[in-house]
């Protein structure tokens, strides 16, 4: 009784704690399965299109007549936009793009369940905004550390004692290199 109450509380703590890892990994499978429904589907979307045009010369590229249909999730100026249609032609790259609300709702609704469970551990400026001050100084050692590769080495092997001493690079090469005539 007492390992099985102790296996469920651990799992509530690591929940707790981690659960918003599997929430977004889950849920980002889901917007990915959704997305590929819709695209790779002959059902039409009743969102807005924007057409982004990007210069780029490709050799050898053939121009397209008709946008293929592709699956691209990305960011721009904070908001989450998804690719859907693609072509090539005269030196242009041709995507069309939709904004993606659900993959915004996701980011924020994970990023304030993290700053939920650290808003404690973690002071806020005057404009809620986390200092990183505090992060740099858990990685700044107070006192420098310092190492002696080429220390003397004692080794105490019975009734024998000797010293080696190992070459110290900085006081040079003894022997000089061989010579290529």
């Amino acid at each position: 009784m007492k390992q099985f109450l102790s296996i469920a509380l651990l799992a509530c703590f690591a929940m707790y704690h981690f659960g918003y890892y599997a929430l977004y990994f889950s849920f980002d499978q889901h917007l990915e399965n959704k997305w590929e429904q819709i695209i790779y589907s002959e059902k039409s979307i009743d969102v807005e299109e924007t057409l982004i045009e990007i210069p780029l010369s490709a050799p050898y590229m053939a121009n397209q007549e008709e946008f293929k249909p592709i699956n691209t999730s990305f960011e721009k100026d904070g908001q989450f936009f998804r690719a859907i249609k693609q072509r090539y032609q005269n030196d242009t790259l041709q995507i069309i793009v939709v904004q993606d609300t659900a993959r915004g709702v996701l980011d924020n609704t994970v990023k304030k369940w993290i700053s939920f469970l650290t808003e404690d551990e973690l002071p806020q400026d005057f404009d809620g905004t986390t200092s990183m001050k505090l992060f740099v100084k858990d990685y700044i050692q107070s006192a420098p550390f310092f190492f002696e590769a080429y220390a003397k080495v004692t080794i105490n092997s019975g009734l024998i004692f000797f010293t080696h001493i190992y070459l110290n690079p900085e006081k040079g090469i003894f022997s000089p290199p061989p010579q290529v005539s």
